[in-house]
Formats: structure tokens, C-alpha cells, sequence
């Protein structure tokens, strides 16, 4: 059984940064497809960052040059490097995995349309962690 554990969140101003992890375990880490999606109050979730096999990754458009999806396979932990966070930023961000094949969708349409969300994209991924809450005040 796959389990994701995500930790890091918090309460930062707007402006600041914060890091977050998820430690993966029962499964070999570098066969899934690992990536971050957020939700906010009211609204669907979205894919935030994914990261490929390859070392290729994807972002929403409204934090590229702001986060950093990164992976240490060796320790089997995902991590999210998020700088200038804004008001916006504020929802419970959940550490996800999925196939290959499912990862390309998420990855291609980020890509090309700068964002991927509701259930057309969440229902591709098949982890989930609990989440971890980042709040952003002004």
C-alpha cells in the first residue's frame, strides 16, 4: 500500500516562502509519477507541480518562477519550494502519485493551457496524502 505523507505547511505573510515534503513509502519511489495539487476553500483542486521520470516537470502558471518541485530518490521524498507566496497561495496542498501514462496527461495539459484542475485532472491521480494546510496573510 502506497502511503504519502506530506509535512511543512504553516502560516506565513505574503511575500514569504515556505517548504514542503512528502515522504513516500510502500512502493519503489522512482516507478510513479510524483506531484503536488492544492485546493482552496470553495474551489476544485488543482495540479500545482509535477515531476517526471526524466527530470522533466510542469507548474499551474500562477506560481511558475515561484515554486520548485524537486524529488530525492535516494530518500524517497518530493518536495515543494515555494517563494513569494501570495494571498492566493492559501489551500491544503496534497502530495500525489500516479502512472506514467497519467502523469503525461497532467504534465502535457499543464503545459499547454498553464493549468489542470477539477476532477478531469484529479481523478488521474492515484495517491493521495492527507495534506498539509499553507495559509498566506497579508
Amino acid at each position: 500500500q502506497v502511503h504519502l505523507a506530506e509535512s511543512g505547511g504553516g502560516s506565513v505573510q505574503a511575500g514569504g516562502s515556505l517548504r514542503l515534503s512528502c515522504q513516500a513509502s510502500g512502493y519503489t519511489y522512482n516507478t510513479w509519477c510524483m506531484g503536488w495539487f492544492r485546493q482552496a476553500p470553495g474551489k476544485e483542486r488543482e495540479g500545482v507541480a509535477i515531476a517526471d521520470f526524466d527530470g522533466s516537470t510542469a507548474y499551474v502558471v500562477s506560481v511558475e518562477d515561484r515554486f520548485t518541485i524537486s524529488e530525492d530518490n535516494a530518500k524517497n521524498t518530493l518536495s515543494l519550494q515555494m517563494n513569494n507566496l501570495q494571498l492566493g497561495d492559501t489551500a491544503m496542498y496534497y502530495c500525489t502519485a500516479t502512472t506514467p501514462d497519467k502523469c503525461q496527461f497532467v504534465r502535457t495539459r499543464l503545459r499547454t493551457t498553464g493549468e489542470c484542475s477539477g476532477a478531469v485532472c484529479s481523478s488521474l491521480l492515484t495517491y493521495w496524502g492527507q495534506g498539509t494546510q499553507v495559509t498566506v496573510s497579508s
